[in-house]
């Protein structure tokens, strides 16, 4: 049974966990098990029961995917949706700040990592001084 839900987005659509269980083809229990090891986060109603929403669903069948078809165990699993949710973190602060470069003059370069980033600053010589700084007086021939 599906229930609308009014929230900050409009209506959408949440299923209760015996019909997400049903429309996955997976167990209950599974489903709470995944919700405990981070898998899935379904909302919760005032009462504590999950509502899946239809992107909870999506990644049931993805996790599902990912355990039968290619052989990849739970900690794998979470491995993989930790990384991806990583990647995409990563491509929204990418696009904010392509954004942000775009209001200015100026580009985005890639750097990568090992290279360091040193703020050099030109001494001016004094008069009498050689290459170390120390004058006449460091080299003993005055």
């Amino acid at each position: 049974m599906a229930e609308k839900r009014k929230g900050d987005l409009g209506d959408r659509e949440v299923y209760v966990i015996s019909v997400a269980a049903e429309i996955t083809g997976m167990h209950a229990q599974t489903l709470r098990t995944y919700d405990r090891m981070g898998l899935v986060s379904p909302e919760r109603t005032s009462g504590g029961g999950r509502r899946y929403s239809r992107e909870n669903i999506r990644q049931l069948m993805e996790i599902q995917r990912l355990s039968h078809d290619e052989g990849v165990n739970l900690a794998g699993i979470k491995a993989i949706i930790d990384l991806q949710q990583r990647v995409a973190a990563l491509e929204r602060e990418n696009d904010g700040l392509r954004q942000q470069a775009g209001r200015r003059s100026g580009e985005i370069v890639h750097v990568p990592r090992s290279t360091a980033v040193v703020l050099w600053e030109q001494r001016r010589r004094r008069r009498g001084n050689d290459r170390d700084g120390r004058g006449d007086a460091g080299t003993g021939d005055a």
